[in-house]
């Protein structure tokens, strides 16, 4: 697993340090030390893999001598307490081999350090653990005095800030995360201390202990070496003795951006905390038997996968505040008021589509909760700017949010919603400011990238104090980074309005394309641009960035009044195709002259002209981190910027650094935007939900380009671009109403049990509630049970009029249809007719009552288990089988359950001759799944040509399903493995036959479905 480390110190002679001796040591080489004339040779140290001293521009070229550096810095610094050096440390991502480490140290160090005018002697180590397994890391030592080609100058006090240590933090967890998206690596790093994320944990802020004298009057270095390992393990000891007297610390690490986990992520976060075998595996049991634990069965990969009760409760809670702002039907808004507002909008030229009239109506309507799932380009600012209108008519206050600042500045420049990021929102209820009331309207945009901890948080104020919750966003664009996707559960639970018709792209075909990308069909959008000769292979990703750039010129020149944007991946690419395109402006004479100036991200060149990009919000400027803007004026000490919305902002550089230049940008940072032309540069990190961001921003077209060296054919760019990263939550693994089946959060199968034995005893309210219920069901006789079906005196009996569970599938079975005043005569064919219509009625009842009035964590009673073992067996009596049958159909269908208890018996018959034939006949199971799979696809393809798009994405749903379940039933996936080509997989990849059904329709892969 990826740990995060960076730790900071100082280098001096207060500490008996010698910046020579220093190096020596971390490069492993024999330096002599000029200023006490003593060779320092640590050449026989092992594990130094790379090791090169990095000048920033104007320093001197014999520098790169590590010897005579050194020398001249000790030479330099007169003081006997003199501050030699600066070392920061970093861990490497283990998950990288030596040339991706190296070259991601090379790229921190340059950015961070050199950049900024810093001379820094780097070092990457790739040593071993006990246990064999890698522990890379890099020491970088730094210069701290201003240079120039006569050598050094003053010191700079800046590089001393507290706040440039943070930064330095955050900048290197960005850069290795992104480096390991691009390199298809699931794994992430977080730069904040253990206990600003909530995990009780002590931060292991050293690979080892603070380096000693090493100037040959301290220790030997073997011996600095064992201190050094000595104190990290004493660090992970600790850990490890925390977790195993609380392992409820380790679960909360591990939850903290993904909602579900396996087997493997537990021994990798054991093996990061503990020191030894021996601890490790107490870890590890503390970990696999903490109360806490929630087992939910297996995943798409054959996969344990477990989460914890704290994220159950935390979705509960989460629904329940959906739940409360959803039956609140204070909100309305006349039909008046939006008919004001629509033909106000109609003045303005702003004419709304079906579609964006019935979302509107939707989220003015009288509930609290309103949901809106749109497509990329379909117009929902739009369609929120008329709502605006008419809340404010009514009297209602709107305020959008938003989870990152641009989405917030897009959301309020679309709509007119005065608009702010979820976290400031947040952090003003914290302060008591800026409380929602009863007369607010809350939108939230971009809800797809909100987690789940968060939105509760948001979603329970609301629903505390009664305001108006409208969810805004799109469940296949970018995912929420931390755990859970809380908006797509919300959407499935409450269901909402979708809007599918496009209107962003201008052309039909593009349109459709766009369409292909919300819905999964990545590979059918590329065709449909490839076919319009929009998609460009070069032989090498370098070759396919100069391509890409020479193409944006030429786009630039012809239409220089069109909006456009490069879009790609990751931030180094960013910066390549940033100083490649300004190359461009430069020679077409389009920039002013240069201005070198010192920002955020380093030493940059600016001249008027220049497209740029803000990186963090600033109230005082009214920019956002990702505002973009042209350059009208610059010098070393300001810049005046006219942004996008027509503003010019001035600021002095020395307040606000935080610009760099604007040609290409991050995918992360263009959701929301839209353009004229788009240019994509595809890389291996990108995946489906990236790649519907990235090739929907344009109105009039896109070109994408790629590498040969990263994508070998079209095939492989089609399978990297569709891959489905989408987040699970725990209820995803449930396969009944979450509210009803607390045990299929388990991993407990509802035919080998209802619910679990009780954790906790019931409350006593509870148990008043239910007690009549259970009063019903606590005797076994047939006499008590005919009275609960309603049998009276002088009236016949209802259980023989109900008719015959084993009836055949045309033969009435309806109690409420029965209404002939006649008595089926006293046979033994009738008697048992009756006897097994009583059992499945009884047991019925007995598994409603559990799932209709147990506990909070869906569990019955003691009474209410013993029932349901009592009407269990007097069912398998007088139908061997018959129970566990009935089980199996009220599984796929929940309904059934209450339907049968009131006496409908008609569906539940069929059902259950169904699930015998299944359970019966194997090969008839498999013709059934296949039956269905094909009428489902049929079905969809229907839906979409149609242009149903809210059908589609719910048959679709139906099918991911199907291709679930096969993870649960390995007899039914071996069965189906010789119909293959029926159910239209024509490939064989080596997946699971589930996962590959779910690739091959580009369905559901993301929510435990991994291949």
């Amino acid at each position: 697993m990826a740990i995060y480390h960076l730790h900071v110190k100082v280098i001096g002679r207060k500490a008996g340090s010698s910046a020579v001796a220093s190096a020596a040591y971390r490069s492993a080489s024999r330096l002599r030390d000029e200023r006490i004339d003593r060779v320092q040779d640590f050449s026989s140290k092992r594990g130094v893999v790379h090791s090169e001293v990095m000048l920033p521009e104007n320093a001197p070229e014999f520098w790169r001598d590590r010897e005579r550096l050194w020398n001249d810095v000790e030479a330099f610094e007169m003081r006997k307490d003199a501050q030699l050096a600066r070392e920061v440390e970093f861990a490497l991502p283990r998950e990288l081999n030596q040339a991706q480490g190296i070259e991601l140290a090379r790229d921190f160090v340059q950015a961070e350090f050199v950049g900024k005018g810093m001379v820094a002697d780097l070092n990457v180590h790739w040593d071993k653990a006990e246990d064999g397994s890698p522990k890379p890391h890099a020491h970088v030592m730094l210069t701290m005095r201003s240079v120039d080609e006569n050598g050094f100058g003053a010191k700079v006090r800046d590089w001393n800030a507290t706040q440039l240590v943070e930064r330095w933090r955050e900048r290197w967890a960005e850069l290795a995360n992104e480096r390991l998206a691009e390199l298809d690596i699931d794994a992430r790093i977080d730069h904040r201390r253990l206990e600003a994320q909530g995990i009780a944990l002590e931060p292991q802020t050293q690979i080892g202990a603070p380096a000693q004298r090493i100037d040959g009057s301290g220790p030997a270095a073997g011996d600095i070496e064992a201190d050094r390992a000595e104190l990290h393990r004493e660090i992970a000891r600790n850990n490890g003795a925390r977790i195993i007297a609380d392992p409820s610390v380790a679960l909360d690490a591990i939850t903290h951006q993904q909602s579900t986990f396996t087997r493997k992520d537990i021994a990798k976060f054991a093996h990061r905390h503990s020191d030894g075998v021996e601890q490790f595996n107490k870890v590890v049991a503390a970990i696999g038997n903490a109360p806490d634990l929630i087992e939910l069965g297996k995943d798409m990969r054959g996969e344990d996968r477990f989460t914890t009760r704290q994220m159950i409760d935390t979705e509960q809670r989460l629904h329940r505040a959906a739940e409360r702002i959803y039956l609140d039907e204070r909100h309305a808004v006349s039909g008046a008021h939006r008919e004001t507002a629509l033909a106000q909008s109609a003045q303005r030229g702003l004419v709304l589509s079906g579609e964006q009239t019935d979302a509107l109506a939707h989220i003015t309507n009288s509930r609290g909760l309103g949901v809106v799932v749109g497509f990329a380009g379909t117009g929902k600012s739009a369609m929120l700017g008329v709502a605006r209108q008419a809340w404010a008519a009514a009297g209602y206050e709107v305020r959008g949010a938003a989870l990152s600042g641009i989405a917030a500045e897009n959301l309020e420049g679309g709509s007119g919603i005065p608009s702010r990021t979820i976290a400031s929102m947040e952090h003003g209820w914290g302060q008591g400011r800026d409380l929602l009331t009863t007369r607010d309207v809350l939108v939230i945009d971009e809800a797809g990238m909100v987690g789940t901890r968060q939105l509760e948080r948001v979603l329970s104020h609301a629903a505390d104090v009664g305001a108006k919750v409208v969810l805004i966003g799109d469940p296949q664009q970018l995912q929420a980074i931390e755990a859970g996707a809380a908006f797509r559960s919300i959407h499935e639970r409450h269901g909402g309005i979708e809007i599918g018709q496009v209107r962003r792209q201008r052309q039909d075909w593009q349109r459709d394309a766009t369409r292909d990308l919300a819905t999964g069909r990545i590979g059918a959008a590329i065709s449909a641009y490839d076919a319009q000769g929009m998609v460009h292979q070069a032989a090498t990703r370098d070759q396919a960035r100069n391509e890409l750039v020479e193409r944006w010129d030429r786009d630039r020149q012809a239409e220089p009044e069109a909006s456009r944007i490069i879009l790609t991946h990751t931030n180094d690419e960013v910066r390549a195709l940033n100083n490649a395109a300004r190359e461009r402006m430069r020679a077409a004479g389009d920039l002013g002259d240069d201005v070198q100036v010192n920002v955020e991200r380093g030493a940059r060149s600016f001249a008027s002209g220049d497209r740029v990009m803000f990186l963090r919000n600033e109230r005082g400027l009214g920019v956002k981190n990702g505002t973009l803007g042209i350059v009208e004026e610059v010098t070393t000490q300001s810049m005046t910027v006219r942004v996008d919305d027509d503003r010019s902002v001035r600021f002095d550089l020395k307040d606000y650094a935080h610009i760099d230049h604007g040609y290409a940008a991050t995918i992360h940072k263009a959701q929301g935007v839209t353009v004229n032309r788009t240019h994509v540069l595809a890389t291996p990190g990108m995946d489906a939900h990236g790649s519907y961001v990235a090739l929907s921003r344009h109105r009039d077209g896109m070109d994408l380009h790629y590498g040969g060296d990263d994508f070998a054919t079209r095939d492989r760019l089609d399978r990297t671009l569709s891959r489905d990263r989408a987040k699970d939550m725990a209820s995803d693994y449930n396969q009944i109403d979450p509210a009803q089946h607390y045990a299929e959060r388990r991993g407990i199968t509802f035919r080998e049990r209802v619910v679990e034995i009780m954790r906790r005893v019931v409350p006593e309210k509870l148990r008043d509630r239910i007690g009549g219920l259970v009063d019903g069901l606590r005797s076994p006789g047939d006499a008590e049970l005919d009275q609960d079906l309603g049998r009276r005196p002088g009236r016949e009996d209802v259980g023989a009029r109900i008719g015959d569970v084993g009836a055949t599938p045309g033969r009435e079975a309806s109690a409420e249809g029965a209404q002939r005043d006649t008595h089926v005569p006293a046979n033994p064919e009738a008697e048992m007719r009756r006897a097994r219509t009583l059992a499945l009625v009884r047991h019925a009842r007995a598994i409603d009552a559990i799932l209709s009035t147990g506990n909070a964590d869906g569990q019955g009673s003691p009474d209410q288990m013993r029932e349901l073992r009592v009407a269990r067996s007097a069912f398998e009596k007088v139908r061997p089988y018959g129970w566990r049958d009935a089980e199996a159909a009220y599984v796929k269908n929940p309904e059934l359950v209450r339907e049968a208890g009131a006496g409908r018996v008609n569906r539940i018959v069929r059902a259950l001759q169904l699930e015998t034939e299944i359970r019966t006949d194997p090969g008839r199971r498999a013709d059934r799944f296949v039956e269905d799979w094909q009428k489902l696809k049929r079905t969809s393809q229907h839906q979409y040509e149609a242009g149903d798009m809210s059908g589609y994405r719910s048959t679709r749903s139906a099918m991911s399903e199907m291709a679930k379940s096969l993870e649960r039933d390995p007899q039914l996936e071996s069965l189906l493995a010789n119909h293959k080509k029926a159910l239209g997989i024509q490939v064989e990849s080596g997946r699971r036959l589930g996962a590959e059904l779910a690739f091959s329709q580009g369905i559901g892969i993301g929510r435990g479905m991994g291949i």
